[in-house]
């Protein structure tokens, strides 16, 4: 296609060449003639000779040579009348002029294209003088023909230089085609119509997020999952990554040149998983972002661990029970049946103590379960959780909007720590280690408090502790209590942190109860 474009274009202008050279060898006839016929009219010898008894003697010769010196092909003096003094052909002399010679009668020099006795031809008519008197008239011309003869032998030329203009537009279009098809791997318009066809269905298709990076850590493509995992609003394209407004540790993972595998990051609103790898072609061209939503699989992953410690908390009671039981069976075997009757019975009252106060004061039973599972996790590891006296929750004053979900991560993540606090505390030289839970449901907001009995937290880092990676356990963890935080703030609440009167940690969580509160 380009190559055709280029040849009409040549062709094209070609011929308006061809045309254009044709009128411009008309006009230098025109102009050749007149200077012929004015100098002709002008010579001293001409008026002589027109005003002598046989003109046509002296004329004639003369005429001829003016004829072969001017590259003309005739030169016709005549008398006023158009009687012919000299002509190419001698047999036409003393004949009348075929032309016209009115305006030259009248002292105009005029010129005009007439089909005469040697066939169409460019002319000029011009008058003799003899001071005020016109004595003769010459005309000079050359023939159609003559012109178009020379036109045709520029012709040749011009078909010349328009070859060449084709071969190097045909070369030039080669040339280009050949490099635009090597940084489209080979592929054609209509391919690469089809394939950003199939390349936009997909990017809207897939539930993964996508973004891409140029080399400046700009966004050059973000997909609609990408958008939403990360809660970006707008056009994101053409923007640098640090002016998304993403937490620091995203924006870190994003801006750095080493990849990045399955890393956990936390948005406002959810849990990401983050791969990362730069684009490499002899230099960094950019980076590849691919993001996992995380969010309920964490929340998840927090219910089974709840289940899975109240599971292991029964196991535990199990064979405590079991080693109850055959001390009950001992004691009776040794004859001491009243003994074996107290044991038993102050073993239960313990155990259901702690599981009517629980009962008694959280009617939502999925954090029920987890206080219960919690407790018996924590006195096996010889932690004492309790649960405060003024602690209330009734069924059902949970609003729609905030899920039992999101309360297992923060109450199960705020508890965990705690015991990992008082387990660290006490092997410090601390107090006894202990866990006190309240958890409260007012009118408007509920209150969950998780104390510890360990060495608290510094001031100085007491903003830090809700940033993901903030520990102070071993690598690879710190996430629990961003999700605190994160799950809170999903809710419309906050996260407060102080000092307890015992000096451990005192967590404070208030989420509201009703849907005004959270406007």
């Amino acid at each position: 296609m380009q190559v055709v474009i280029v040849a009409a274009v040549v062709a094209g202008c070609a011929v308006l060449a061809y045309v254009n050279a044709g009128s411009r060898a008309q006009d230098a006839a025109r102009d050749q003639v007149v200077a012929a016929a004015t100098a002709v009219a002008d010579s001293g010898d001409v008026v002589r000779a027109a005003q002598s008894a046989d003109p046509s003697a002296d004329l004639q010769p003369y005429a001829l040579r003016v004829a072969a010196d001017a590259d003309v092909d005739f030169v016709t003096i005549m008398d006023p009348h158009g009687i012919r003094w000299t002509h190419p052909d001698p047999s036409l002399i003393g004949e009348h002029f075929l032309g016209h010679i009115g305006p030259a009668l009248r002292g105009a020099t005029f010129t005009e294209t007439y089909t005469g006795s040697l066939g169409p031809s460019v002319r000029v008519v011009t008058p003799i003088r003899a001071g005020d008197r016109i004595v003769g008239l010459v005309s000079i011309g050359i023939k159609i023909d003559t012109i178009s003869h020379q036109v045709r032998r520029q012709l040749s030329a011009l078909l010349a230089v328009a070859l060449a203009a084709l071969t190097v537009g045909g070369l030039g279009t080669y040339v280009a085609n050949r490099r635009l098809r090597r940084h489209t791997h080979g592929m054609a318009a209509a391919e690469l119509s089809r394939m950003y066809d199939y390349h936009q269905a997909t990017l809207h298709a897939v539930r993964e997020g996508l973004v891409l990076l140029d080399a400046d850590r700009r966004v050059a493509l973000c997909n609609d999952a990408a958008r939403e995992l990360l809660g970006l609003g707008g056009d994101v394209v053409g923007r640098y990554v640090d002016g998304l407004g993403l937490p620091p540790s995203l924006t870190g993972a994003l801006l750095a040149a080493e990849p990045r595998v399955d890393e956990v990051h936390l948005t406002a609103e959810r849990v990401v998983v983050v791969n990362t790898s730069p684009v490499r072609g002899g230099e960094q061209r950019g980076t590849v972002v691919t993001l996992r939503d995380h969010t309920d699989l964490q929340a998840l992953t927090g219910e089974l661990d709840s289940v899975r410690g109240f599971a292991e908390a029964l196991r535990s009671q199990a064979h405590e029970s079991s080693n109850r039981l055959h001390t009950v069976v001992s004691l009776i075997e040794l004859g001491r049946s009243a003994e074996a009757v107290d044991f038993a019975t102050s073993e239960l009252e313990l155990a259901q103590a702690l599981t009517d106060r629980v009962v008694a004061a959280v009617g939502e039973p999925v954090l029920a379960a987890l206080l219960l599972g919690k407790a018996a996790e924590a006195h096996e590891r010889g932690v004492e959780l309790t649960v405060t006296d003024d602690s209330r929750m009734d069924d059902g004053v949970l609003p729609p909007a905030l899920a039992a979900r999101d309360l297992v991560t923060v109450l199960g993540n705020l508890i965990d720590n705690a015991v990992d606090a008082a387990i660290e505390g006490a092997a410090r030289g601390g107090s006894r280690p202990s866990v006190t839970v309240r958890a409260r449901a007012g009118e408007d907001e509920l209150l969950l408090q998780v104390t510890d009995s360990g060495r608290g937290v510094d001031p100085a880092a007491a903003l830090e502790v809700f940033r993901r990676g903030w520990t102070t356990k071993s690598e690879g963890r710190g996430l629990g209590l961003a999700l605190v935080e994160q799950a809170a703030r999903r809710a419309g609440g906050t996260v407060g942190l102080d000092r307890s009167s015992g000096g451990g940690a005192r967590f404070t969580v208030r989420l509201p109860l009703r849907q005004e509160a959270r406007a």
